[in-house]
């Protein structure tokens, strides 16, 4: 069954936005107030009426336009910078003394709200085009530039710059980010269907060879094609090469939609409500397996229980394959407040030192995967204790707070 995870992540240049937004909005209302405190000095009124007329339907009817980057169009980002270029060479005509004066221009500070939405949107480079532009205009509007002319128009071209670059590297890092997810989701995908493999094909292939090389004649052979199958199916699940995990990405409305899209089995125990995990083991009790648990029920998430149940079987069937036939085993459960614990002990041969990292490069990873990789992502432990000739010990422990977390590996 086809599972799908949407987790909502909003976008790193949102926030720039809606201050971006608030800007244009204040400095509009302030460069109305400005020219209505200072209309005594306008020889031609007229002209800085229509203009912030003009100014104050456009920054409220393109509102939206500045809402996020896909809204925010080059077209859009054209006409905003000429508005704000018209309003100052159009400052002259309205107060005969701007360009002799330091005085402020028709747009004022709202000038700068459109070179900041060409930083937002196209980074710094962007941001260093607009920026020129509105430098150009303020020298030509003042005729005689003066040092604080200069010293307004280097400001608000290194800090238009800056910005540029800080959302070219947010949005780098964003993209970092989300690709460190994409590799970590399908890691744990792969390694959740090696753990898979292993407890079934991979033993069955081996049973397979085990028994066609005891029987010999046409069985030696079909176990030893068993053997090759098993060789490369290990091959062929340590290299990573199992690709499972499809990731998509929304970038609509300012917000990032990551959609992950694995191929989830759920042979197990399933809901929301917890699992008693003495029912999943009780199973392998018998007569070479003994089974001790705590008189009240052992509470998990349903998938933690399945996954803890899952690492028992793998490390019992260790102990079948080679702790020989007569090895004895036993299940131990300890229900303790803030975790379980679960060891499973036998009394064969032990592993030899070195054995299990032998294993590993050999591409036998029962231990690794199915077993510590298990604990692993249930936020819990394995640790194996094996002394030469006195037995191995698995103990498993496994958090209690996994049962919030009923599926978050999956």
């Amino acid at each position: 069954m086809a599972k799908r995870e949407r987790v909502l992540r909003m976008s790193v240049e949102q926030p720039l936005w809606r201050a971006l937004t608030a800007y244009r909005l204040l400095t509009m209302v302030y460069a109305i107030l400005l020219a209505t405190f200072g209309r005594d000095k306008y020889e031609r009124p007229w002209v800085a009426i229509a203009f912030l007329a003009v100014m104050a339907v456009w920054t409220l009817a393109t509102l939206p336009k500045v809402a996020n980057a896909a809204s925010c169009t080059k077209r859009f980002l054209g006409a905003d910078l000429a508005l704000a270029l018209a309003g100052i060479l159009l400052t002259p005509l309205a107060d005969f003394d701007a360009q002799h004066l330091d005085g402020p221009t028709l747009p004022s500070i709202w000038t700068a709200g459109s070179v900041l939405a060409f930083a937002i949107k196209g980074g710094w480079r962007w941001a260093a085009l607009a920026s020129t532009f509105v430098a150009v205009a303020n020298i030509i509007e003042r005729g005689e530039p003066s040092r604080d002319t200069f010293h307004n128009v280097l400001l608000v071209w290194v800090a238009s710059i800056a910005v540029g670059y800080v959302v070219e590297v947010a949005r780098a890092s964003e993209r970092t980010l989300a690709r460190a997810l994409e590799i970590e989701a399908a890691t744990r995908e792969r390694e959740r269907l090696a753990r898979d493999i292993h407890d079934s094909v991979l033993q069955v292939l081996a049973m397979v060879q085990r028994r066609g090389t005891a029987l010999g004649g046409e069985a030696a052979e079909l176990g030893r094609m068993a053997g090759e199958q098993e060789v490369a199916l290990r091959t062929l699940v340590s290299s990573g090469l199992v690709p499972t995990t499809r990731v998509s990405e929304d970038t609509s409305e300012g917000a990032v939609v990551r959609t992950v899209e694995v191929d989830d089995r759920e042979d197990g125990p399933s809901g929301s409500a917890d699992f008693d995990l003495r029912a999943l083991l009780a199973p392998h009790a018998g007569s070479r397996v003994s089974f001790a648990e705590p008189g009240a029920p052992v509470l998990l998430a349903p998938a933690a229980a399945k996954e803890l149940a899952a690492a028992v079987s793998a490390a019992l069937d260790n102990v079948r394959v080679h702790a020989g036939q007569g090895a004895q085993a036993w299940i131990l459960v300890e229900d303790w407040p803030d975790e379980v614990i679960v060891t499973v002990r036998d009394d064969g041969p032990g592993i030899p030192e070195g054995r299990l990292a032998q294993a590993e490069g050999e591409g036998r990873m029962g231990v690794a995967l199915s077993i510590r990789g298990r604990l692993r992502d249930l936020g819990g432990t394995a640790e194996l204790i094996s002394v030469p000739g006195q037995g191995t010990e698995v103990e498993l422990k496994v958090p209690k707070a996994s049962r919030g977390k009923a599926g978050s590996g999956r």
